[in-house]
């Protein structure tokens, strides 16, 4: 009797030593984090004002820089975040490409596309979590807004108010308005318009840029006379493309200053960005991409930290509960900007202050001091939650 107790314990115990064996092992198992990165850009065709080209690996390279920072931290908690870039030359290969990456398992994407391809990727992957890195559409925050699309990059809402809380502060209240020829332009002219109201400016004057001449001389000259009119105190311009805004600082009939899309320019990152330990990331950056980190680089970049961010709180790779966090106050999210960033549980947008900037110097941050808000003055730029027009967010709760 005794030596079956005997044995009936030793065999109880090589069970136990063998669990615990397996246990050990499935814990020291590293969790793989894989991250697709999706990039599309159309031509943007002949510019009037071309002399400096937008780097061709913006974006991506942000992403990069992040995977590197999230995996020497992630090595200590047994996380390996990889990155599977995906950047063909046409949007349908795009969306190939991602569900290819979806049938591998991958279920986190950081997309840098226009609006059209990212609506149409979100509504393919309904069960992944992608990250707007590339398009400042308001509308995405707004009635076409995805459940399943967070946005990394400030919409044109956030930039127009950061601008004119500035102009309000300087009390620079009569503008010139003058607008591009692409639906880009006309959108960030509307939301220019919206802030105006906003912020109590009054557009004296709004002119569309015809002009299809494509010498520059030509433009030089034709600026003061096509700025003429009612006195204002400052030119804003609508020209994402870069067609004729550079010509417009110095050339307008009154002396006055230019901003927008050029001239004083509101932006979620730029070189001239260095407080709050910025100069540090800038400096990383540079060392890997041998250029300036711009907004969508920044973009990309906290995309990737905010996925990292949750993981490491969570433990998990599940896109639902990575969501979840990310649209809840308890995500940790430093991005250098000397507050605590976070995603607006109405719209997906993440919260930030925006630089406001001209090419070799940083002139001001908004929000400004005195633009109050009862919850956050953060939530003074873009659209507000009585604002917003977003209903796939209050659904999807």
């Amino acid at each position: 009797m005794r030596h079956f107790l005997l044995h009936g314990l030793g065999w109880l115990l090589a069970l136990a030593g063998a669990a615990l064996l397996a246990n050990g092992a499935h814990a020291a198992d590293p969790l793989e984090v894989r991250i697709g990165y999706l990039g599309w850009e159309p031509e943007s065709g002949p510019l009037l004002s071309n002399v400096i080209p937008e780097p061709e690996d913006a974006g991506l390279r942000g992403a990069e820089l992040a995977i590197t920072d999230s995996n020497s931290t992630g090595r200590f908690l047994k996380h390996s975040y990889s990155l599977q870039v995906e950047r063909p030359e046409t949007p349908e290969a795009l969306l190939e490409r991602a569900r290819a990456l979806h049938g591998q398992g991958v279920r986190l994407f950081v997309v840098n596309a226009p609006e059209a391809e990212l609506l149409r990727l979100a509504d393919a992957l309904p069960d992944s979590l992608l990250f707007n890195a590339g398009s400042a559409s308001d509308a995405l925050r707004g009635d076409q807004c995805r459940a399943n699309l967070l946005h990394s990059l400030p919409d044109r809402a956030m930039l127009a108010d950061a601008l004119a809380q500035f102009l309000a502060v300087r009390r620079w209240q009569r503008w010139l308005l003058v607008t591009g020829q692409t639906e880009d332009d006309r959108a960030y002219a509307e939301a220019l318009r919206r802030s105006a109201r906003r912020f109590g400016a009054r557009i004296v004057l709004e002119k569309p840029w015809s002009f299809d001449n494509d010498q520059r001389r030509s433009a030089q000259a034709d600026m003061p006379l096509f700025t003429q009119g009612p006195e204002y105190d400052v030119v804003l311009v609508a020209d994402e493309r870069g067609d004729f805004g550079e010509y417009l600082p110095y050339n307008t009939w009154y002396p006055r200053p230019v901003a927008g899309t050029q001239g004083l320019t509101p932006t979620g990152w730029h070189k001239t960005v260095e407080t709050y330990g910025a100069a540090q990331l800038q400096k990383r950056f540079e060392a890997l991409a041998g250029r300036w980190m711009n907004d969508r680089d920044f973009a990309a970049w906290i995309a990737v930290r905010s996925i990292a961010s949750a993981v490491t709180r969570l433990k998990t790779t599940d896109a639902a509960a990575i969501r979840r966090l990310a649209l809840s106050t308890e995500l940790p999210l430093d991005g250098f900007k000397g507050r605590k960033l976070s995603y607006r549980e109405w719209d997906g947008q993440l919260r930030q202050p925006i630089a406001l900037v001209h090419p070799r110097a940083l002139v001001s941050t908004s929000p400004q001091d005195g633009f109050l808000h009862p919850v956050t003055d953060l939530d003074t730029l873009g659209q507000d939650r009585p604002e917003s027009t977003c209903k796939a967010f209050t659904e999807a709760r």
